[in-house]
């Protein structure tokens, strides 16, 4: 066990971009913290965070429509979409800073502006498009970019593939916006660790699976580490602990024994995607175009085609098919939900089984889908996709949120959820979608209820004062503000339109 100076004050389990957001920003408010990053796999950024296993979707809530609801009397609520863009730019601010103070270099290894779009087809879908576009062209976070149109042949120059080949009359409409960026999470990851680990008294272990956390009589939590190289086994203490292993947070939270991680269990959900390298093809579509979700089907699997941008390179990517697995990561073991299951969630997760029937299938249908049928999704929106240009790749582990509700007994919830102790010495990230994006605000949310008092020093607020001018709140009610914001990370990270 590591004894006195060795000790680390906090440590990061998993190395994903939330822990390594939230590493790099408590390095940036006191440089004197001594941090140990643990991850089991031989690399970070190596599930949720890998480039291939997400869709790398700046999620800014232009073009993703499950985050303007419509509700049964036709109206549309676009809060959480106004919410979300906000969080984006929060992000931007962050990535932008690291970038202007030289501990980035070229930010496009990491984003890159790829304009979002979203497609509706049939007079429902086009009604809904309609509204959603008033409401947000009213609201500064959208006003300034965001254009509209039925027009057939519009569309067809915004996305081509999306038309050609695309007979009859059937009413469509689609938004663009040119603000729109593709992220590769996992380049970006990669680069937060290696600052950490410049930025001295931190250290990113690989191969070390945690199996263990108690906490001890000082309350400092023990954690018990496998060398999963090495083959030996070790113990550390810290006197904070961030559990952002993806899908196996939820089994460490457990084992922490802590009263506000009760109730909660997990439900896994897989991912497939087409992947299209053919460069015929991807250089004529230069968009993130979003469609409608089918009746039943969860939030994660909004269809959409997307242009991706890993390591220099252009694909495409279409799906995602949703599955169905007992693992809680990738490269988990298929005991991980049973594993999970303890006498204090097993109502929850009952209930939402009793109430989630339409779930169950249509995630059945979607694991016996075959080829062909992948490819007739795909046709919907590109007509004229030909079996030889596309091949499977197997998307990342999402581990949506189970909890305890007082009416229905248990909800099934979407969405990214801090579970933190009372007196903040331990924090478990949950959840999926949208993530990453979103990482800042969610990590800030972290720094401010596990670090209250040191939050709202003078010291720290001042430095957080460099590195955010707004945060979402604040930018989702002042124009005035976001616009300067976004104009200055827009430079900062060379997202500017020519």
């Amino acid at each position: 066990m590591q004894t006195g100076s060795e000790q680390p004050d906090l440590v990061f389990v998993g190395a994903g971009v939330m822990s390594a957001t939230l590493a790099v920003l408590l390095k940036e408010l006191d440089p004197s913290l001594k941090i140990e990053v643990l991850e089991q796999l031989d690399s970070g950024a190596a599930e949720s965070s890998f480039p291939w296993n997400n869709a790398g979707t700046g999620h800014a809530a232009w073009c993703e429509l499950n985050y303007t609801p419509q509700a049964a009397d036709g109206s549309v609520n676009i809060a959480k979409a106004v919410q979300i863009n906000a969080m984006f730019e929060v992000s931007r601010q962050f990535w932008a800073y690291l970038v202007e103070q030289g501990y980035f270099q070229s930010p496009r290894d990491f984003i890159n502006p790829v304009p979002h779009m979203s497609f509706v087809r049939g007079e429902k879908g086009v009604s809904f498009l309609r509204k959603r576009f008033e409401l947000m062209k009213a609201h500064h976070c959208f006003a300034d970019d965001m254009e509209y149109t039925e027009d057939r042949n519009l569309i067809g120059d915004w996305a081509p593939l999306l038309m050609q080949g695309r007979t009859g009359d059937e009413p469509m409409a689609a938004t663009r916006s040119l603000g729109g960026t593709d992220v590769n999470f996992g380049a970006l990851t990669q680069k937060l660790l290696a600052h950490l680990e410049e930025s001295g008294n931190a250290t990113v272990r690989y191969g070390q699976k945690v199996t263990d956390v108690n906490r001890e009589a000082d309350g400092r939590w023990r954690l018990s580490v496998e060398d999963k190289n090495g083959g030996g086994r070790r113990e550390l203490t810290a006197r904070f602990v961030f559990l952002g292993a993806g899908g196996a947070a939820l089994t460490l939270l457990q084992k922490s024994g802590i009263e506000e991680g009760k109730g909660y269990g997990g439900f896994p959900v897989s991912g497939q995607w087409l992947r299209c390298d053919n460069p015929e093809l991807v250089k004529q579509h230069q968009a993130k175009v979003y469609s409608q979700a089918e009746i039943g089907a969860p939030p994660m699997s909004v269809p959409h085609l997307d242009t991706r941008v890993v390591d220099g390179k252009k694909s495409l990517l279409f799906g995602p098919y949703a599955g169905f697995t007992t693992k809680f990561l990738k490269r988990g073991s298929f005991l991980d939900l049973p594993l999970s299951i303890r006498p204090n969630n097993i109502g929850p997760m009952l209930a939402v089984a009793r109430d989630n029937m339409d779930l169950t299938k249509y995630l059945i249908k979607e694991v016996m889908q075959s080829e062909d049928q992948r490819l007739e999704a795909l046709r919907k929106f590109f007509p004229e996709a030909k079996k030889e240009d596309w091949r499977l790749e197997i998307a990342g582990q999402r581990v949506q949120i189970i909890k305890k509700d007082a009416k229905k007994g248990g909800v099934l919830q979407f969405g990214t959820e801090i579970v933190a102790a009372g007196d903040g010495s331990i924090a478990a990230l949950l959840g999926a979608s949208p993530g990453a994006s979103v990482s800042v605000s969610v990590m800030l949310e972290v720094i401010e209820r596990c670090f209250p008092e040191r939050y709202k020093s003078a010291e720290w607020q001042e430095r957080l004062g460099k590195i955010f001018e707004g945060d979402e709140k604040a930018l989702a009610e002042n124009g005035e503000l976001l616009h300067r914001v976004r104009a200055r990370t827009s430079a900062a990270l060379g997202l500017t339109q020519p």
